[in-house]
């Protein structure tokens, strides 16, 4: 699980996020992402109840994504929000290694 200090607290910081960050899409998830002064990245996960009704459901690919991130963390140093947007019923049945591969693309795309 991706420790407490890289996750956003507040809602806050993630309507800030939203109002003032840019957005990346993909077919199955987007990011969005925006640069802050807090010294280190911040990463929340949103779960559309269109993808799963339960809260179980949703959390559990919560926190697969949040293991997908914890993975690809020491590649990506730069200072900045991040916020997933899952929209897709794809990422419930989607292997966690090509999970990664999504959430390292998302990521990889934002720091150009």
């Amino acid at each position: 699980m991706l420790s407490k200090k890289y996750r956003f607290h507040s809602r806050g910081g993630v309507k800030y996020t939203y109002k003032h960050g840019k957005t990346i899409r993909e077919p199955r998830m987007s990011l969005v992402y925006n640069d802050n002064s807090r010294g280190y990245t911040r990463y929340a996960v949103v779960v559309s109840k269109k993808i799963e009704k339960t809260a179980v459901g949703r959390n559990r690919v919560r926190r697969r994504v949040y293991e997908a991130i914890r993975y690809e963390l020491p590649r990506f140093s730069k200072k900045r929000d991040n916020i997933f947007v899952i929209y897709s019923k794809d990422v419930l049945s989607m292997d966690f290694i090509e999970l990664r591969r999504l959430v390292n693309s998302l990521l990889s795309q934002s720091m150009v």
